[in-house]
């Protein structure tokens, strides 16, 4: 039975991926670097900042990849003033309301990031827990994050979907053992499916969805039906 949407943020419930594209290229141009929309995918988007730096920047120091990291997310705070969720994520809301759900945010992204978002967003309130990667051992692709959250919820794998965009974070969801949509704002739905998603979507209001979610609430609602 369902009992929880474990949402993921970046790229799942708002498209942030032009916007931090365009921070990582500022911030890049001062180390005379360039980077194209598949350097981006491969070698930045869903990767924890100290990944990140430590591959492109080797040269600096622990201390100087903290620093720039810190700029750099200032930067995209600073470009991102008026996101919009993705297509159907309001409906989703309500319909997990609705339906008594319990509701996760999963993300890599830095703690200010998130309360940033969620407050542009005005989604401060929508979770029952919000586990950003300082919270755990390791962030996605380890499946940490996602066991973190299924604690905190206090329910299993099993009870759960995890919506997710990255391959990282495909890999961290389906690691812990969660059913995994792959919402396709970012990448190719071809290559979500092929790491483990088991349906690709490209935002919240897909037909697909819709027909799943409903499909597993369907038999509460029957046993309703049939004691009234």
């Amino acid at each position: 039975m369902l009992a929880a949407i474990l949402f993921d943020l970046d790229g799942t419930i708002v498209n942030t991926d032009p916007i931090h594209y365009q921070a990582w290229q500022e911030m890049l141009l001062n180390y005379s670097i360039e980077i194209d929309e598949t350097f981006y995918k491969s070698r930045i988007s869903g990767r924890l900042n100290p990944e990140i730096v430590k591959d492109i920047l080797p040269q600096l120091s622990i201390a100087e990849g903290e620093k720039f990291a810190d700029e750099k997310e200032a930067l995209f705070r600073k470009l991102a003033p008026d996101l919009k969720p993705l297509s159907g994520f309001s409906e989703l809301l309500k319909w997990t309301e609705t339906h008594q759900l319990k509701r996760a945010l999963v993300t890599n992204a830095p703690r200010l990031n998130a309360e940033f978002m969620l407050e542009v967003l005005g989604i401060k309130e929508a979770f029952h827990t919000v586990v950003v990667a300082d919270d755990c051992v390791a962030g996605k692709p380890d499946p940490a994050p996602y066991q973190v959250a299924l604690n905190n919820l206090a329910i299993t794998a099993e009870e759960a979907i995890a919506l997710e965009d990255s391959p990282s974070g495909i890999r961290a969801a389906v690691g812990a053992h969660i059913r995994t949509i792959g919402i396709a704002s970012t990448h190719d739905p071809q290559v979500l499916q092929e790491i483990g998603a088991f349906m690709a979507i490209p935002d919240f209001t897909d037909l697909q969805l819709w027909t799943l979610l409903n499909s597993l609430i369907e038999p509460d609602l029957s046993a309703i039906a049939s004691n009234s």
